[in-house]
């Protein structure tokens, strides 16, 4: 695959590049906090495909800008369609970062919300600043957890404060994240691209070969679990997003207004 198919981006927002066996993928909305659009998602999709077949590809690093990692699901564009579908540009994201074979890295400053956490969990290490806003407020908007999340935090924090991060979906800092294992290391915000630089930099440079074999290994004991739980988590999405709790919060979000639940 020659590198001009990897650096032609069929999406502006998002930039990649290609540097030393490195290739970083960066989300470039800052007009709106980084929030994705269904062409950004076919985009990542895309290119991480891409990437993973690249001989020339030996780490993909996903990142945003200085303010935003990404502030999730661009609500307008996402209710253009609702309907998932295997095609669906998110699940199609969503199988392709969790299906990857070589190993990705995360880079996060700023605001992580919604997806921008809970891919989080399918990436292979997690740099973040430790003053990095994380969330994950499905429930606030009247949906549930996604990205098979209601297997994975548990998993990681314990069941009673994976109620409290979904039920109540309060963010949480970068280091709270280094601390319930959500994030691999969480830096002072000025350290951080030096840090994650000399991090990925070590791991370009191990052989290839073990470290697909030895992330596969990683994976291999959590695979059928997460196929069983991304199938129930998509049927309770549907279901939320068809619900009058998320009309509900949706319209209150363009209109600018806190939501009221109180009828339900």
């Amino acid at each position: 695959m020659t590198n001009d198919n990897l650096l032609n981006s069929p999406c502006p927002q998002v930039v990649a590049r290609l540097d030393e066996r490195v290739y970083t993928l960066s989300l470039n909305r800052p007009e709106r906090k980084n929030a994705l659009t269904l062409a950004m998602y076919s985009a990542l999709a895309d290119l991480i495909r891409r990437a993973d077949a690249a001989p020339q590809v030996r780490v993909i690093v996903l990142t945003g800008t200085d303010e935003f990692f990404t502030a999730g699901n661009d609500l307008m564009d996402f209710m253009n369609e609702p309907e998932i579908h295997p095609n669906h540009p998110v699940v199609r994201f969503i199988d392709a970062l969790r299906q990857c074979k070589k190993p990705v890295v995360a880079v996060v400053r700023g605001h992580a919300v919604g997806i921008g956490t809970t891919l989080l969990l399918h990436c292979d290490l997690v740099y973040a600043a430790d003053d990095a806003r994380l969330q994950m407020p499905f429930v606030n908007l009247g949906l549930c957890p996604e990205y098979a999340s209601s297997y994975l935090v548990p998993r990681l924090v314990g069941q009673q404060k994976a109620a409290e991060i979904f039920l109540l979906g309060e963010a949480f800092s970068g280091a709270e994240a280094e601390a319930m294992g959500i994030v691999t290391k969480a830096v002072p915000w000025d350290e951080l691209s030096e840090y994650a630089r000399n991090k990925i930099t070590r791991l370009a440079q191990q052989p290839p070969g073990a470290v697909q074999r030895s992330k596969a290994l990683l994976r291999a004991g959590t695979q059928a679990a997460i196929e069983a739980c991304l199938t129930a988590e998509y049927a309770g999405f549907a279901e939320g997003l068809a619900s009058d709790e998320c009309k509900e919060s949706v319209t209150a979000f363009f209109e600018k207004r806190a939501p009221d639940f109180s009828r339900f």
